[in-house]
């Protein structure tokens, strides 16, 4: 078992950047596979970003890819999200979301364990 507890959310001007920390519980951090989803209102949870168990592999959404960066400290058992030039387009509750083994990393009904949501707005 994991329990995951998101931070660093907040409201950003377009272009800005906000960094999102998730701390996870437990003394097997890091054999988990670790990734970030969001939510906007009125739409369906999606992929972000992801990572392997060393942090050495990482995925990110084409919206993303090149604005934000995955990372992980094993010895801090906590992931993070590094997100720079945002967008309005950006803003949604992101969720950390932690699996031993999911099939399908950028699907979240493989991810077992889920932290509770940190908002992100980014004004335009």
């Amino acid at each position: 078992q994991v329990q995951l507890v998101e931070s660093g959310g907040g409201l950003v001007q377009a272009g800005g950047s906000l960094k999102l920390s998730c701390a996870a519980s437990g003394r097997t951090f890091s054999s988990y596979a670790m990734a970030w989803f969001r939510q906007a209102p009125g739409k369906e949870r999606e992929f972000v970003a992801a990572t392997n168990w060393s942090g050495r592999l990482t995925y990110y959404a084409d919206s993303v890819k090149g604005r934000f960066t995955i990372s992980r400290d094993n010895a801090k058992n906590t992931v993070y999200l590094q997100m720079n030039s945002l967008k309005p387009e950006d803003t949604a509750v992101y969720y950390c979301a932690a699996d031993l083994n999911p099939r399908n990393r950028y699907g979240s009904n493989w991810y077992n364990y889920w932290g509770q949501g940190t908002q992100v707005t980014v004004s335009s």
